[in-house]
């Protein structure tokens, strides 16, 4: 055996896929790599479609349209996230030469930064480091900046969750330690410069809620303005699943509602009294800042019920709404 690599399973056993990335948070040479590869797909992922991702000579299909026989499904307002087995789904080399004929494009997401991978079924970002990938980001991933979101902005009132796996964040000579490293989801993404921001585990062990709006007077592309908008301290342990839920929904058109829920608790909720266009419909996405991140289960749908400010908003922490349980429980439950 390797050293530093997980355990090999015993004869005529089973692994679970939580016992082999805990293994890999034991034995940090390895990583999130060796457990997700030494994995063999279970009941749960057997049969799953495919991203739909496309690989040279087609442009990069429109943002806002639905493309591939998953997509085509699911209905306005409601996505499911489907992973290959494994490889490379899409980088931000093929964000940036969309056209080129060895570009990997995704027909549900958009890498602007670093790489997605697929391993039996999870995204991953692969091993973060600081340079920027190839085609098939097989010598730099470039994921030390991983910053992901639907190509569809067509997401409203919704309710998201996923399962997400975290590694405790490092550094590389492009990206030194900073407080907000770690993992961040976003809600109504209209640009880089124009999103919610729910940070859900940060290096300094806070869970913060931000909008982000371009600067007043200011070129378009541009670094857009952060306003915290909620924060408390809660720091997730590392090395375990944790369950991730969020809730966006309209108040007319001069506010929105937000809240976030981990493991199944309310965490954070803020009203934004000043969204802008962030009132509108936008995209979804996940964020790493110098983190070895994994997910599945990414599920979004409506919450547009009709309700208003005068009552509460959508609870993403009830249990049963609008899921019943985990889609792999041996996971799910830590």
């Amino acid at each position: 055996m390797t050293p530093g690599s997980p355990p090999a399973p015993a004869p005529n056993r089973t692994t679970t896929r939580r016992a082999l990335l805990t293994a890999a948070v034991a034995a940090p040479a390895s990583g999130l790599a060796a457990a997700l590869a030494s994995d063999a797909p279970g009941p749960a992922t057997a049969g799953r479609p495919g991203d739909g991702k496309a690989s040279g000579g087609s442009s990069s299909p429109d943002p806002g349209a639905q493309a591939g026989p998953e997509a085509a499904e699911q209905p306005k307002g409601s996505f499911h996230a489907f992973f290959p087995s494994e490889g490379l789904v899409t980088n931000e080399y093929a964000y940036r030469n969309p056209g080129a004929d060895d570009a990997r494009l995704s027909h549900d997401w958009s890498v602007t930064s670093g790489s997605l991978f697929s391993r039996w079924g999870f995204g991953w970002t692969g091993e973060p480091d600081g340079d920027a990938p190839g085609p098939d980001s097989g010598m730099h991933t470039g994921s030390s900046v991983f910053r992901l979101v639907t190509r569809r902005r067509d997401f409203g009132d919704t309710s998201v969750r996923c399962w997400v796996f975290l590694k405790p964040p490092g550094a590389t000579g492009r990206t030194p330690a900073r407080d907000w490293d770690g993992a961040h989801l976003w809600l109504r993404y209209h640009s880089a410069q124009e999103l919610y921001a729910l940070s859900f585990r940060r290096r300094d062990g806070k869970a913060v809620l931000k909008r982000k709006y371009p600067a007043p007077g200011r070129p378009v592309d541009e670094e857009g303005v952060y306003t915290t908008l909620a924060t408390r301290e809660h720091a997730m342990e590392y090395g375990r699943w944790h369950q991730v839920a969020a809730t966006v929904s309209g108040c007319g058109t001069h506010r929105v509602r937000i809240t976030l829920a981990l493991d199944g608790r309310t965490v954070l909720e803020a009203e934004d009294r000043a969204p802008g266009r962030l009132a509108e419909p936008g995209g979804l996405g996940l964020r790493g800042d110098n983190t070895d991140m994994a997910f599945f289960g990414f599920t979004a749908a409506g919450a547009g019920d009709g309700r208003r400010c005068t009552g509460a908003p959508p609870d993403a922490s009830r249990p049963g709404w609008p899921w019943q349980e985990s889609p792999w429980p041996e996971v799910g439950r830590g």
